[in-house]
């Protein structure tokens, strides 16, 4: 199971990222003080916090994925996100962007 920080600035949105998350079997983190102890983010970059924090997550290779109601931006894509998702998206391709970040060479490709 994998710890995924969620920073979303809207709590209804953050509730239905929390759930899928769940969905995975992985354990959704809101308390962005526990950034040390996280496999992969969901951010929400078009805030200051958010983009904050996905600079500080970027430091240590988290794995980010960014999902947001305003196009990419060249200094968020020099972030390298794992995936970004333009609000409002399917719920599938945050799921298959996560398990992507999270694992991302295919099990039929590893040596």
């Amino acid at each position: 199971m994998a710890r995924i920080l969620i920073c979303e600035p809207h709590d209804d949105i953050s509730a239905l990222l929390e759930l899928v998350v769940r969905r995975l079997g992985h354990e959704p983190v809101t308390d962005r003080d526990c950034g040390d102890d996280v496999d992969a983010a969901v951010i929400e970059p078009g805030t200051e916090e958010g983009l904050s924090v996905a600079r500080e997550l970027r430091e240590r290779d988290v794995p980010l994925l960014f999902t947001s109601i305003y196009p990419a931006e060249p200094e968020v894509l020099a972030l390298e996100p794992a995936a970004y998702l333009v609000k409002p998206f399917p719920l599938y391709a945050l799921e298959r962007a996560l398990r992507a970040a999270l694992d991302p060479v295919p099990a039929a490709l590893a040596v």
